[in-house]
C-alpha cells in the first residue's frame, strides 16, 4: 500500500524537540491559568482570597520566566534548533515566542512542502465541490495552539511587512471577509517561514512575500 500510494515518511521529532514541546505546553497551561486568575480577581471580595490570587499570579509569572529561560537554553544548545529559531524571527513581526511555539509544535518545518505545512497549521483551503455544485472553501483541523500563535504573529507582521499588508488590503478590497483575508495572510506567513527554513536563509527585503 505504501508503494501504491507513495506515502511520505513520518517526520519524527528529535528528543530536543520533544522536550521543547513539553516545556512549551507547560507555558501554555500557565498562560491559561494566568488568564483565569486575572479574570477571577475582580470578583473576589474577601481580602485573603485577593492576596492568594495575587500571589498565584506572581508565582505564575516566575514560573513562566524560568520556562522561557529553559527553552532558550535548550534551543541554543542544539545547532539545528538554534538555526531554525533564527530564521523565522528574521521575518518582521515574528517574535521569539512565536518562533519557539513553531519549533515546538511544527517539527516538520522546512521538511514538508508548502501545502503540507499549511495543513498542519490549519490554514490550507479545503474545496467543497460535488459535480457541478461548488460551495465556499474553508479551513479546518490543524494544530490549534500553533494556529493561534500564527494568528497573533500575522497581525504584527502586517504592521511591518508592506507586501503582506498590501495583500491583506487587496483581498478585503476584492470582497473577502476580514477573517478570510487574515487566514490567507497566516497561510502566506507559514509558507514563507517554511520556505526560508528549507532554503536555510533569513528574510530580506527582496524576499518579503511568497506564493500560495
Amino acid at each position: 500500500m505504501g508503494t501504491a500510494l507513495e506515502l511520505r515518511e513520518t517526520v519524527l521529532a528529535s528528543s530536543q524537540q520533544s522536550e521543547l514541546r513539553e516545556l512549551n505546553l507547560a507555558c501554555w497551561r500557565l498562560v491559561q491559568d494566568r488568564i483565569a486568575a486575572k479574570n477571577h480577581l475582580p470578583d473576589l471580595r474577601p481580602s485573603m482570597l485577593k492576596r492568594q490570587c495575587r500571589a498565584r499570579l506572581r508565582q505564575i509569572q516566575r514560573d513562566l520566566a524560568v520556562l522561557e529561560v529553559d527553552m532558550g537554553r535548550l534551543i541554543q544548545a542544539d545547532p539545528v534548533l538554534a538555526r531554525k529559531h533564527v530564521i523565522p524571527t528574521s521575518i518582521p513581526g515574528v517574535g521569539s515566542t512565536t518562533a519557539v511555539t513553531v519549533l515546538a509544535q511544527l517539527s516538520e518545518l522546512g521538511i514538508l512542502e508548502s501545502r503540507g505545512v499549511a495543513s498542519l497549521a490549519g490554514v490550507a483551503p479545503v474545496t467543497r465541490k460535488s459535480g457541478a455544485w461548488e460551495g465556499k472553501g474553508f479551513t479546518q483541523g490543524g494544530r490549534s495552539r500553533l494556529r493561534l500563535d500564527l494568528y497573533m504573529a500575522a497581525l504584527a507582521t502586517m504592521q511591518h511587512n508592506p507586501d503582506l499588508r498590501a495583500k491583506y488590503r487587496q483581498l478585503v478590497a476584492a470582497g473577502k471577509p476580514p477573517k478570510v483575508a487574515l487566514t490567507a495572510i497566516i497561510r502566506k506567513l507559514t509558507i514563507l517561514a517554511n520556505t526560508l527554513v528549507k532554503q536555510d536563509r533569513v528574510w530580506s527585503t527582496d524576499y518579503a512575500g511568497t506564493r500560495d
